[in-house]
């Protein structure tokens, strides 16, 4: 954990105290800052005062009890000592910029692991709590070749899509680029929701990744507290991938604040029938970006970053060049199984958790002259009239390049489509 914030001044107490008593409401605790200009000011005023602003009856009861507000940052305090948790205030050095320049920026971060990860360049992974097992492999390779990057890679901490976008973060050999994620958590920071994420909690602090909340230790769930998870997942990224969602999905949310927020949202394809995915079809439909490879989405970031190097002060991030052609070359292969970057020191991981999917990490090498149509094909497959329109080639060159590369064992004929295997 980086430096914690443990002695709290005058101003933060005031800050806490007003967190607490207005129970973490935004609306309520600008109203408060606006009118009173400092906090130490909006906390000393009385009740009646409050009253007037028009601030809901049950922060007005809370404001009432001053003995068990400053009971509850006695405890705050103790814990930072303790080491527990950090916690930033939004006029500290060290809070994200990126966060300040959002609608309605949390006046504090209550924090687990290295908060160093908060500034540098974010992508968020986002999708379907139940995401087919395509889904999942999807989700994990673009994580772990983002992290690998150098990105960060920013989720949401629930179980499907969310996990394993954490899981593929993580998942490197190199230890310059572990424990390349964010986790936004729409619980207090103490809250394991559900169980079983404790275990993943614990490997992201442990690997050297960031865990936030600005919510009040000790916050249960509610369904209001997951939206404001979501707009700090988009606040806090340059973009905002989802990889498979629902119509209904709070992944929309994300990506509708993603796109309030003037940022990019990629959204990943899926068979037409597939009703996991109708909410990535929608989005691409309403004008979000179509991936099927995270290359695609570094090219439009990266020349992103050209503009935002403020928010994010020590990015260390990779340039990638559209055509690989500089200097730092890199070898970018798609496989059925894996995103692959070869370049020097950076090398590609088959270090996964045991009981996840494990796909398999083997480098393809394409002849040259099967190149074009190799990077043509996907993995729902496309038939020989689609292939002809795409590639311009006449039939029997096609058919007979088509036939090399399924001898190689690089794709195979079903029903008449080809697709990749």
């Amino acid at each position: 954990m980086t430096a914690v914030t443990s002695s709290l001044s005058d101003d933060q107490r005031a800050i806490l105290a007003l967190w607490y008593e207005v129970n973490a409401s935004l609306s309520a605790y600008h109203t408060l800052i606006t009118s009173f200009g400092y906090p130490q000011l909006a906390w000393q005023a009385k009740v009646e005062a409050w009253k007037q602003l028009g601030i809901h009856h049950t922060h007005l009861k809370r404001h009432e009890q001053p003995e068990q507000t400053l009971a509850n940052i006695d405890k705050i305090q103790q814990a930072l000592i303790d080491g527990r948790y950090g916690l930033l205030f939004a006029d500290d050095a060290d809070y994200p910029a990126q966060l300040s320049q959002i609608y309605d920026p949390p006046p504090l971060l209550f924090y687990r692991g290295n908060s160093a990860r908060l500034h540098q360049a974010q992508i968020a992974i986002v999708g379907s709590r139940k995401p087919t097992a395509h889904a999942q492999k999807i989700t994990f390779d673009m994580a772990q070749y983002l992290a690998q990057a150098g990105y960060i890679v920013t989720s949401g901490l629930a179980m499907g899509v969310d996990k394993r976008a954490h899981l593929g973060a993580l998942a490197q050999a190199d230890p310059d680029y572990q424990g390349r994620t964010v986790g936004v958590m729409g619980t207090g920071i103490d809250v394991n929701y559900p169980n079983h994420r404790d275990q993943l909690f614990t490997q992201i602090v442990e690997q050297g990744g960031c865990i936030i909340s600005e919510l009040l230790p000790h916050t249960q769930p509610h369904k209001h507290t997951f939206p404001r998870r979501n707009r700090l997942v988009a606040g806090l990224s340059l973009a905002t991938i989802v990889t498979e969602a629902t119509i209904k999905s709070g992944s929309l949310i994300t990506a509708r604040l993603t796109s309030e927020q003037g940022k990019q949202v990629f959204a990943i394809p899926s068979h037409i029938d597939n009703s996991n995915a109708e909410g990535c079809h929608h989005l691409i439909r309403e004008g979000a970006t179509l991936v099927y490879h995270p290359q695609q989405v570094l090219e439009d970031v990266n020349g992103q970053l050209d503009y935002d190097k403020g928010a994010y002060r020590t990015a260390n991030v990779t340039t990638f060049n559209s055509n690989h052609s500089n200097s730092n070359h890199y070898n970018v292969i798609q496989t059925s199984d894996a995103f692959e970057i070869e370049k020097n020191s950076i090398k590609s991981t088959s270090q996964q958790p045991s009981s996840e999917i494990k796909p398999a990490r083997s480098t393809v090498v394409v002849p040259e002259h099967l190149a074009a149509i190799y990077e043509q094909l996907d993995w729902h497959g496309q038939d020989l009239d689609a292939l002809i329109s795409a590639t311009k080639l006449a039939p029997p060159q096609l058919i007979g390049q088509l036939m090399e590369l399924e001898l190689m064992g690089l794709i195979s004929e079903q029903g008449g489509r080809y697709l990749r295997v």
